[in-house]
Parts: structure tokens; C-alpha cells; sequence
């Protein structure tokens, strides 16, 4: 796998949240809701929510679910009140992680995360002990087959994007939070399917793990998803794609 490479990656290829339908709404309808609260539910002015909204939408989630969470966000519909909380730490080999965790119980998702870690060979780490590796980007994934290297550059890089590079079986196109839509679109409307569009948190740098190194990372990572404050895991892991999908 190439530099830009990570987790979301991974996962989405090896199909970790593809049988998990409801835990992805869950997810959805709390960040819909804490973007709504923070910033207003108003998408034109809301990039966050906008974003969120597109994303529910993409997974076909009803639109009633999406008009109550805004709802509950603005305070229009009584609803639990979410905390936002980040966790730095290590996994097996020094790999950097970063969970974001959304709550209505901070003590509850604290000892889940630090259990997680523990059980799998990882250590909970102070706040920036892993941070300064990873920024905020605009993250899309397109295959290759059938795709004009020139061509796609050109109307990513027009659009606004940062760079394009070669994943071996995709391109990964990446830019800044701000351009993201901008760019996501101009991928769509010139006809091509991207298999992952999201803002997410990519890694300056790579650990790249084999064997059962790189076998306890998935646990641990995937112990991590399957919380259910859980909204997003970061993380800078490497690993041959083989691996994955053997």
C-alpha cells in the first residue's frame, strides 16, 4: 500500500462495517446531531452537516431519520446530550492511533477505550503524544480500471485537490477539509464512482506491520470500531493488502 494509506483504507476493503448497518446509522444520526448543535441545521451554512447529511444519504438513510436528528441538534426535539472526546495511543509495533469518541457517559467510554487497548496489546496515551502525525484532509478513492490517469488529474487538481496518488488498484486523491466537496464533485459529475469520499485524519508517516503483528492491529483496531461511542478510529498502520484480503 502506498503513503496516503490507512486505516479507513483497510477496512473498507476488508468489509469490517458492511453487516453492521445499524451501528453506521447510529453513528451517522450523532454526528448529524452534534453538527447541528455546534454550528446550526442549516447545511448552506454548516459544512459539517452538510457533509454528515451527504453521508447518511449515501447509506439511504430515511430522511425523517435525518430532519429529526437535526431537530434534536438545534433543540427543536428533546434528545441526549452527546460529548465529543479524543483518545491518543500505540498499538502493537508503535503504530499511532487516534479514536474520536462522541458519549452521554464520559466514564463509560473512558474505561471501554483504555479496556480496549489493554486487552490488545496497545497502551492509552496522554493528549498529543500522537496527534502532531495526522491532518485533517479530504480523502477520495477512486479504482483504477477504466480511468485516464491524465484526465483524472487534471479535473481533481482544477477542482482544488492537493495530489493524486497511486494506491496500486485505486487513486487516492487528497485535498484540504475546505475543498473537499468541491472536489468530490467534479470526480462525480465527470462520471467517476468513488469507493471512499470523506474528510478524515491521514498520517504524515506509516508503520507498515506483517504477520502476527499486523493480525493483533486489526483486533485492536476493529475492538476500537465496534464500541459503541465509537465514531471514527485513525490510525497511521500499514500493511500489505494481501494480508487483508487472504
Amino acid at each position: 500500500m502506498s503513503g496516503h494509506s490507512k486505516w479507513a483504507t483497510i477496512k473498507h476493503k476488508k468489509g469490517a462495517l458492511d453487516a453492521k448497518r445499524g451501528k453506521i446509522f447510529t453513528r451517522l444520526i450523532k454526528e448529524i446531531t452534534i453538527a447541528a448543535k455546534s454550528g446550526g441545521g442549516d447545511p448552506d451554512g454548516n459544512p459539517r452537516l452538510r457533509t454528515a447529511i451527504v453521508a447518511a444519504k449515501a447509506e439511504n438513510m430515511p430522511a425523517d431519520n435525518i430532519k429529526r436528528a437535526i431537530q434534536r441538534g438545534t433543540g427543536e426535539l428533546e434528545g441526549v446530550n452527546y460529548e465529543e472526546i479524543s483518545f491518543e495511543g500505540y498499538g502493537p509495533g508503535g503504530v499511532a492511533i487516534i479514536v474520536e469518541v462522541t458519549t452521554d457517559n464520559r466514564n463509560r467510554a473512558v474505561s471501554e477505550i483504555r479496556h480496549a487497548f489493554s486487552k490488545n496489546n496497545g497502551n492509552l496515551g496522554e493528549t498529543g503524544s500522537v496527534g502532531y502525525l495526522f491532518a485533517k484532509k479530504g480523502l477520495i478513492v477512486i479504482p483504477k480500471r477504466g480511468v485516464d490517469e491524465d484526465k483524472l488529474t487534471e479535473i481533481v487538481l482544477d477542482a482544488g485537490a492537493e495530489d493524486l496518488t497511486d494506491d496500486g488498484d485505486g487513486w487516492q486523491i487528497t485535498s484540504s477539509p475546505k475543498d473537499f466537496e468541491a472536489v468530490r464533485d467534479a470526480v462525480k459529475a465527470a462520471g467517476f464512482t468513488p469507493e471512499l469520499a470523506e474528510v478524515t485524519m491521514v498520517a504524515s508517516t506509516y508503520q507498515k506491520l506483517e504477520g502476527p503483528q499486523a493480525s493483533a492491529m486489526l483486533r485492536l483496531l476493529e475492538t476500537l470500531e465496534d464500541l459503541d461511542d465509537t465514531q471514527n478510529v485513525y490510525s497511521n498502520f500499514d500493511m500489505d493488502m494481501a494480508e487483508v484480503t487472504g
